[in-house]
């Protein structure tokens, strides 16, 4: 009895070598006739066969998996299959199919990238993230593939934003810098700058076709790296998180103004209006030079009723740029706003002789201040004759002076 069972059980592992053999032979075949989806079908159901096969079956299998998922562009599957072979034959130490697996790994790489071009030209954003995210793996050295990979995803929006928070933190975490040389020199056929290679660029140079030299250096990425997450920490509402990325941004680049610019936006969205003036103030002290900033800080400042403040803001966006109408505007309107916080007590007042007195100084200092307003606009009018919004406003303050005469001179202006 013995013996019989010795006897069946040699018979079985003999049928299954010749399965094995039949599924592999049998999918050799239909990817030869350029029928990748029956080879790759046929050894996908002979899978559990296949494990159990000896070493050298084992990496025919994979070998021809890899091959026929990669032209029916189901990269993933392609890749994991092709570096089974490579992991089974350094174990038996036979490596008859590596060498053909390594060259279409490397081959791959370029078709994922070529395919993740068409995928984000076809707006397929979350696709061609991840071919590109394999063809780095591929290649781990080209980390600008998994640079693009973080672009495309954010390219997706919202539903893609978790994925590029990953890719975007590998590279954070791989300190991805994103820099390089770029070697330019002068067409002397056509007159065009053209970028090439060093060696490239040094021979036409060398040969007299081209002239000019030229090497630049590219700016970083690590910044936009940093700000990018935390910007789709913000437009996910992850507001803590957002914050801490700001933080770590700036106190690596602490002379980036742009960076203390998102973080001020990000404290004004959730209504810190204090933190948020507070950052744009050491943002304008970076650029003084930037009336954007300086504006902005004056229109918080008018926000939260600080005129003073405002006006100050205003003045030196104007001091930088005078033709700057939004500023013209918002500076003639602290003093409105100033005269019509005055007319909220005029209402209050009696009859009486000192509340009568009290009316008309605060009549005189409220006109004042309206007459202050319409001198910035007058000047404002000179250079801008056709804006509707200085048109408008003069119109309005000289209508609450009860001056009829710029009142109807501002109407015929606006062509009312």
């Amino acid at each position: 009895m013995r013996t019989k069972i010795l006897i069946l059980l040699a018979f079985s592992i003999t049928m299954a070598g010749i399965s094995q053999k039949s599924e592999i032979k049998a999918a050799d075949k239909a990817l030869k006739n350029g029928n990748a989806a029956a080879a790759k079908s046929t050894l996908e159901g002979a899978m559990t066969l296949i494990e159990n096969a000896d070493p050298k079956l084992q990496a025919q299998a994979y070998s021809i998996l890899g091959n026929a998922s990669a032209q029916l562009s189901d990269f993933d599957a392609a890749v994991a299959a092709l570096k089974k072979v490579i992991t089974i034959e350094e174990a038996s130490g036979k490596p008859k199919y590596t060498a053909a697996a390594q060259q279409k790994l490397t081959q791959m790489t370029s078709e994922l990238v070529n395919a993740a071009v068409e995928d984000n030209n076809n707006k397929n954003y979350k696709e061609g993230a991840s071919k590109l995210y394999t063809a780095y793996k591929l290649s781990p050295q080209d980390t600008i593939y998994l640079y693009y990979a973080a672009s495309s995803a954010v390219n997706g929006g919202p539903d893609n934003y978790d994925q590029a928070i990953r890719f975007y933190n590998e590279l954070k975490e791989l300190n991805y810098d994103g820099s390089e040389v770029k070697y330019t020199a002068v067409n002397v056929a056509s007159g065009e700058v053209e970028s090439m290679d060093k060696t490239t660029r040094d021979l036409y140079v060398k040969a007299g076709t081209h002239k000019d030299p030229k090497e630049e250096t590219t700016p970083s990425k690590k910044a936009e790296i940093v700000k990018n997450i935390a910007l789709i920490y913000q437009e996910q509402g992850k507001n803590d998180e957002a914050l801490a990325a700001y933080e770590d941004a700036i106190s690596n680049n602490p002379d980036d103004v742009n960076l203390v610019l998102n973080k001020a936006n990000l404290y004004y969205s959730i209504g810190e209006k204090d933190k948020f003036k507070e950052l744009m103030g050491q943002a304008s002290a970076m650029a003084p030079n930037n009336p954007d900033l300086l504006y902005n800080i004056g229109v918080i400042s008018m926000e939260q009723g600080n005129l003073e403040e405002a006006r100050d803001a205003f003045k030196k966006a104007l001091a930088v740029d005078p033709n700057y109408i939004n500023a013209q505007l918002n500076l003639s309107t602290t003093y409105v706003n100033e005269g019509n916080a005055l007319i909220d007590e005029m209402n209050t007042l009696g009859t009486s002789r000192a509340d009568t007195a009290r009316y008309d100084e605060l009549k005189a200092k409220k006109d004042e201040l309206f007459l202050e307003g319409v001198k910035i606009l007058e000047e404002a009018l000179k250079t801008n004759p056709d804006n509707e919004g200085i048109l408008s406003q003069l119109k309005n303050i000289y209508g609450a002076l009860g001056d009829n005469e710029n009142f109807m001179r501002i109407k015929k202006l606006i062509g009312e």
